[in-house]
């Protein structure tokens, strides 16, 4: 197994816990101030590693204003995304904040193919539409035969929220392929995630929302702020790390298996169980990625 197979099994299974990681806190705190603690935890805590291992790195982005304008453009994004993103969660469940990330990839890979030479060599290959196709079948198989949205009222709302997240994700991944050709991904990953959550945070306390955290036990607090370094270091470093250095195309085609170590940890955490059905759209998903991703790894 070479590093880069291994880093994607690695993110698939980090992920796999990420989601009900999420979920979780979304419904024990408010969105701006779940957001703003994740991201200035998981934000400082990238900024200190950086301090120590990278410099240089973080000399480029004053010797460059175009690379400051791009690491603004991502927070904006970022801070979107999240907005919708956990407010989906909230309405919905773990397992469908995994399996409408997957929903965006025609557009993620369309859009990619635009702008970048590499991505669309990629996406000329055969195997890959065919193999892309199959897995896209299967997630909606996963998501159509949920029993969710017959549980709650809200989860139509929720679906929205999350196409709104991952619409705005196919954008940042375009904008962190082109900084990524100048920075170290650990080094967009913590100036993203700290301006994001300093942007989450003027928010909180621009509309009183921050007085919650007064209620909120110090057990509570921390373990918030880990979830954010946690999900920084998966969903954020890694992705970023995984675009940089495989592209948008497999990155968006890894994302299909998410839904499946997701199922699998939410059902142990969260009590979400998948039925006969959606457990035969997740086989297909796998086909569809192994198939994909054998002619394009």
């Amino acid at each position: 197994m070479n590093n880069e197979q291994l880093t994607r099994i690695s993110y698939i299974i980090l992920m796999g816990f990420g989601f009900p990681i999420m979920r979780f806190t979304s419904l024990h705190f408010d969105t701006l101030n779940n957001n703003a603690v994740r991201c200035l935890a998981g934000g400082l805590f990238f900024i200190l590693i950086c301090l120590v291992k990278f410099c240089q790195e973080l000399k480029k982005i004053f010797a460059e204003p175009t690379i400051i304008f791009s690491l603004l453009l991502l927070a904006v994004l970022m801070t979107s995304n999240m907005y919708f993103f956990i407010n989906g969660l909230k309405y919905t469940s773990a397992v469908a904040g995994s399996i409408f990330g997957i929903l965006a990839m025609p557009l993620a890979i369309i859009m990619a193919a635009i702008f970048f030479k590499d991505e669309r060599q990629r996406a000329k290959q055969k195997r890959f539409y065919l193999g892309s196709v199959v897995a896209v079948i299967g997630s909606l198989l996963f998501v159509l035969f949920s029993d969710k949205s017959s549980e709650n009222s809200d989860f139509i709302l929720g679906s929205v929220f999350l196409a709104t997240a991952i619409f705005i994700q196919s954008i940042m991944n375009l904008v962190v392929k082109q900084v990524s050709k100048r920075l170290h991904a650990i080094v967009i990953s913590a100036s993203t995630a700290t301006l994001s959550g300093i942007l989450y945070l003027i928010l909180a306390i621009h509309t009183h929302t921050i007085e919650q955290l007064q209620n909120v036990s110090q057990v509570m607090l921390i373990g918030l702020g880990l979830a954010g370094i946690y999900g920084l270091l998966t969903g954020m470093l890694m992705a970023f790390y995984i675009v940089q250095k495989q592209g948008v195309v497999v990155f968006n085609i890894i994302q299909l298996i998410i839904p499946l170590s997701t199922a699998v940890i939410g059902y142990f955490t969260l009590g979400e169980k998948i039925n006969l059905y959606q457990g035969l759209g997740g086989i297909i998903v796998i086909l569809g990625c192994i198939l994909a991703l054998k002619k394009i790894g």
